[in-house]
C-alpha cells in the first residue's frame, strides 16, 4: 500500500509541473511572432501535453487503486474532505483538458488570448494544488 501512495505522489508531482508549465509556454505563444521560435514552442508544448497525459492517467489510476482498496474506510462520517477532494480533481482534469483545447487552437492559429490571459490561467493549477493538499493533510472536515 505505501508503495502505490508513494508513486501515485510521483505521478501528482509530474503531473502538476506539466499543468505549472503548459501554460507558461502558451504564454510564449501568444506572443511569439517568428514561424520557426512559434513552431519550436508548439513542439515543446504538444510533447509536454503527451507526458503530462500519461502522468495524469497514472497519477488517476493510482489515486482510484488507493480509494478502492479503502473503500470501507472511506465510507463512513467525517470524509467530507474526500468528497471535496474528488471535486478539485475533477476540476484539475477539467483544466488538464482545457490545456489541451487551448493547443489545438494555437496549433490551428485560432488562439485569441493574450498572454496576460495565460499568465492569470497559469494560477489555476497553483489553487487547486493548494487546496488539495490542505484537504489532504489537514482533513479540514
Amino acid at each position: 500500500m505505501l508503495w502505490i501512495k508513494a508513486l501515485h505522489i510521483v505521478f501528482i508531482a509530474s503531473w502538476f509541473a506539466g499543468l505549472f508549465y503548459l501554460p507558461r509556454i502558451f504564454v510564449n505563444l501568444a506572443q511569439e511572432t517568428e514561424l520557426v521560435a512559434r513552431e519550436r514552442l508548439l513542439g515543446m508544448a504538444r510533447r509536454l501535453y503527451r507526458f503530462t497525459g500519461i502522468t495524469a492517467l497514472a497519477a488517476l489510476g493510482l489515486g482510484l487503486w488507493l480509494l478502492a482498496v479503502t473503500w470501507q474506510f472511506w465510507r463512513g462520517p467525517g470524509n467530507g474532505w474526500l468528497h471535496a477532494k474528488i471535486f478539485l480533481v475533477l476540476l484539475v482534469i477539467g483544466y488538464h483538458h482545457a490545456c489541451g483545447s487551448l493547443l489545438k487552437k494555437f496549433e490551428l492559429g485560432k488562439n485569441t488570448r493574450s498572454h496576460v490571459w495565460f499568465r492569470w490561467f497559469n494560477e489555476v493549477p497553483v489553487l487547486l494544488l493548494l487546496a488539495i493538499v490542505i484537504l489532504v493533510v489537514v482533513k479540514p472536515f
